[in-house]
């Protein structure tokens, strides 16, 4: 496998690491002027080859492994809270046609629904098509009658893989999986939405891994 090349950023990056370590992904983004979302392919990539190594409550630290395990490691190790990007959220009040509005004007392939904070259900470009070929009045019904509901629902964590949730992802035939989070309400349990990962989202990874080979 060929050295990877690494960007100016990503060199950037890693004298920070050197310089200050251990240093979080907060004062990283804050001395490079950049949102930490906008930092996490590039410490997925770091920290995958294992040129850093991500502590828990810690922050980064420079390690410099060998990169022949770059493959290896960058798709068994990243986790689902790096790559997950901002779920498209409607209530179960919401009528079909809002929604299939929020869908295009958001491009997404899939709706979530939540009702009090917590995920209730989903519903795809599919749900919404054999919904118009059946002429149902789509200003009147609203999401909640369509969707398919928890626990029907295929869900990863945060600290799920990538690879788990691209394997989810093809096994189940779906655009995109909800990523949650355990919360209690008013005394019972459930599941808030706190991210989605899509085919875009795991595409985004490999791209970005082979603009670094």
């Amino acid at each position: 496998m060929e050295v990877i090349k690494l960007s100016e950023r990503q060199e950037e990056i890693i004298r920070l690491v050197k310089d200050n370590q251990p240093i979080t992904s907060e004062k990283i983004a804050a001395n490079l002027n950049l949102t930490r979302a906008a930092l996490r392919p590039d410490l997925a990539i770091l920290t995958m080859t294992g040129i850093l190594d991500a502590r828990p409550k810690v922050g980064y630290i420079y390690s410099n492994k060998p990169s022949y395990s770059l493959v290896y490691d960058y798709i068994r190790k990243i986790t689902v809270g790096e790559i997950m990007s901002k779920p498209v959220v409607v209530g179960e009040e919401t009528s079909i046609y809002d929604a299939i509005l929020h869908l295009f004007l958001n491009d997404v392939g899939t709706l979530f629904v939540e009702n009090n904070g917590l995920l209730m259900g989903a519903i795809s470009r599919k749900d919404f098509l054999k919904v118009a070929m059946g002429g149902t009045d789509m200003h009147k019904v609203p999401v909640g009658i369509i969707m398919t509901r928890m626990p029907n629902i295929i869900c990863v964590e945060p600290k799920d893989t990538a690879y788990f949730a691209a394997k989810k992802i093809i096994d189940h035939e779906v655009d995109s999986l909800p990523v949650i989070e355990k919360t209690m309400n008013d005394g019972k349990e459930g599941y808030k939405i706190v991210g989605k990962v899509s085919k875009t989202n795991i595409t985004k990874v490999f791209v970005k891994l082979g603009e670094n080979g």
